[in-house]
């Protein structure tokens, strides 16, 4: 029986480890981060360079994915990661229990389990995308891309729903009782979500043996995928308009507070505004590339290039809204930023898992790996670098709507130029690459056959 494409509730399925992921991840880098600056009355910086760690260590992402190559299953990488990553959560919720009482021992187990944290994320996450992009029709892979980003938001807000409830009445006790409840939660969903999926659905190609220990090393295969033009350009894309994207996070609302007057309250509105014109936008995406897949208005690089250019272009309008103060419509630009985002980050998943297969398929896990650890590191730069950058810039010029157009336009710039590596992408020359592809298993084949 030939395996054939996963189906919509087989994306589902998947999509509820995205959101097991999700409630994990919340936790570690809302509620935590809340107790150690609230409750514990510790510097704002300690939570923050901690979930920068766990950003940074998943520069090990194309090691992880390398790893899940060997033997070519992707199921025991996500299981596996996702038990690594709920140990790291349980860790990092007794590691501030005990920042209450013994500051620097707590500390010191709290850097350790955002180092596995992070490991747990890239580990899971990476084996995720790769499994999903092997599974789902090419007609399917911006719906796929929405809903896992869909579902990794719904773990956010049913976990914070259910982690309030859970608190109340406020311990250090409740809050490691609530973290094991929810890693264990999210573990049972992976397992069996992930159950039976990759047998049912993996497209070996006849005569390809998976990657061996034996046959290419780690360095190699990295350095063979960076050799891809395709794989160099799309890593390239990633990491400058990650960059662009996730330098937004940490400005927004200190922005309109201090440029525009709005209360907190009101800032929080206008962040959920940009939040629900980013979900909008994902959606559209899904819909028009998955109903319209044949015509030209479905192609995922055609959105994802429009979606840089919006998102540029809204960006210098919010920097020029910054000179106008209170008399601009300072909402429906913000929803329109959020719109024109997640039309390119829905196309720039729906991309990256379309190209994971190009070249050697044994080396998918490197390769989505590779871009999973440029994103990463964008975000974790681009939080840091905005604000202060933002603070920089007050200094030297001593106007707020200044200071913020500055990292307004420098964001601008930042999508421009991943726009370049998008348009180069999608020029790319495919007969080429299929060439180059086909050279490389005949390699292979006469290197296996040679052994034998």
């Amino acid at each position: 029986m030939n395996p054939q494409p996963l189906g919509w509730f087989g994306i589902f399925r998947l999509g509820l480890v995205q959101a097991a992921i999700g409630a994990i991840v919340v936790i570690t880098t809302s509620t935590l981060n809340r107790v150690l600056v609230v409750e514990l009355a510790l510097p704002a910086m300690i939570p923050g360079a901690l979930v920068a760690l766990h950003y940074f260590v998943q520069i090990l992402r194309p090691r992880l994915g390398y790893s899940s190559d060997i033997g070519g299953r992707r199921t025991p990488w996500i299981i596996g990661g996702m038990g690594v990553l709920g140990l790291g959560a349980v860790m990092a919720s007794l590691a501030t229990a005990m920042m209450a009482t013994q500051f620097w021992a707590g500390l010191a187990l709290a850097v350790v389990a955002f180092l596995v944290i992070g490991g747990g994320v890239g580990a899971c996450g990476t084996a995720l995308l790769v499994l999903l992009s092997k599974s789902v029709a090419q007609t399917r892979l911006a719906a796929a891309a929405t809903v896992t980003w869909v579902m990794m938001i719904v773990g956010f807000i049913v976990t914070t729903i259910l982690a309030a409830k859970m608190l109340e009445p406020f311990s250090l006790t409740r809050l490691v009782e609530m973290t094991a409840v929810v890693a264990a939660a999210a573990f049972l969903v992976t397992v069996i979500a992930t159950r039976g999926i990759e047998s049912s659905v993996a497209r070996p190609i006849p005569g390809m043996a998976p990657l061996r220990r034996d046959d290419t090393g780690f360095r190699e295969a990295l350095r063979a995928v960076w050799r891809e033009s395709h794989s160099r350009r799309l890593t390239s894309f990633v990491f400058i308009s990650m960059l662009a994207y996730s330098a937004q996070d940490l400005i927004l609302e200190p922005f309109a507070g201090a440029v525009f007057g709005l209360s907190p309250a009101e800032s929080t509105r206008l962040s959920g505004l940009m939040s629900s014109g980013t979900l909008i936008g994902m959606i559209l995406v899904a819909f028009v590339c998955t109903v319209g897949a044949k015509a030209k208005v479905g192609r995922l690089r055609l959105w994802t290039i429009g979606g840089c250019i919006a998102s540029a272009s809204m960006l210098l309008t919010l920097a020029v809204s910054g000179f106008v103060g209170p008399a601009w419509p300072l909402h429906p630009t913000v929803f329109l930023l959020g719109l024109a985002n997640g039309a390119y980050a829905v196309a720039a998943i729906g991309t990256m898992m379309g190209l994971v297969g190009r070249g050697r398929e044994s080396r998918e896990g490197t390769r989505m790996g590779l871009w999973g650890a440029a994103q990463a590191m964008a975000f974790a730069v681009g939080g840091l670098a905005a604000t202060g950058l933002v603070d920089l810039a007050r200094w030297a010029f001593e106007s707020v709507p200044l200071a913020y157009a500055v990292v307004f336009v420098g964001e601008a710039a930042l999508f421009v130029w991943a726009t370049v590596f998008a348009v180069r992408l999608s020029r790319e020359d495919t007969a080429g690459l299929v060439e180059v592809d086909l050279q490389e298993r005949s390699a292979v084949y006469v290197t296996e056959a040679g052994r034998g």
